[in-house]
This record gives C-alpha cells, structure tokens and sequence, in this order.
C-alpha cells in the first residue's frame, strides 16, 4: 500500500519542510524587527513575512487534499508534478511577498491555477471510480 503512493508522500514531506522554513523565516523576522509573540504585526517588513506565512499555512490543507485526491483517483505522477509545480510557486509566493506586496502576484497566480488543476482532476478520477464501481453493480439490459 505504502509503495503506491511513494510520489505522494515525497511531496508532502517536501511541502511541509516548506512550511517549516516559512515559519522558521517568521521567527527570525521577529527578532529582527523585535516583535514578540503574541503580537503578529510590527514594521511593514514583518506584516509581509507574517502575512506570506499564514497564507500559505491558510492554502496547505486545500494544497494536501487535492494532491492526494488527484493523485490517488487520477495519476500519481501528474500530481505529483503539480505537486511540485505547488511548490516552487509558494517558494515564489513567499519570497515575492517578502520583498514587496505587488512582486507576490505570479507565484500566487500560479498556486491557484495549480490548485484548480488538481481539484478538477481529483473530482474526474473520483467521478471515473464511482462510476465504474456503480456501472457494474447495476444491471445491464
């Protein structure tokens, strides 16, 4: 069981290294520009790290389900790809958002759209299984 979805796997432990990073760039943006915990805003330099964090922290369980969705019921290897594609655009997000609000645009873009590509396959493979599942339980004529 585990073999079969190895792709799958790979990708979510590299994303949540991601996520790790990301925090870990929030933390040292908080000694940085000195704003302790629990306050979550400060200079603008801060806010945008915080807010580039939280809003890939706010997408990763949307990111986790339609990868494993499209994956397990469409093609592990193409959303394992988009996987990475998720990825590298979050990368883009995150750094494009912290150096300026306007430069995080494409990498946001290109996660939605990625995103939009696994929901849809996702929904294709499950709508395929039910209907084979379904198909052949029901009578033929």
């Amino acid at each position: 069981m585990a073999g079969n979805a190895i792709l799958l796997a790979a990708v979510s432990v590299l994303s949540a290294c991601q996520q790790s990073y990301f925090a870990l760039q929030v933390g040292k943006a908080r000694l940085k520009y000195k704003v302790t915990p629990p306050a979550v805003s400060g200079s603008p330099e801060f806010d945008r790290i915080f807010r580039a964090q939280q809003n890939c922290v706010e997408f990763y369980p949307i990111f986790m389900i339609t990868l494993w969705m499209a994956g397990w019921y469409f093609n592990q290897v193409f959303a394992t790809c988009l996987g990475l594609v998720y990825i590298y655009a979050r990368h883009q997000y995150f750094w494009g958002y912290s150096e300026a609000a306007e430069k995080r645009i494409l990498g946001f873009q290109l996660s939605l759209g990625t995103l939009a590509l696994l929901t849809v396959l996702g929904a294709l493979g499950i709508a395929n299984s039910f209907l084979d599942t379904w198909t052949s339980v029901l009578p033929r004529n």
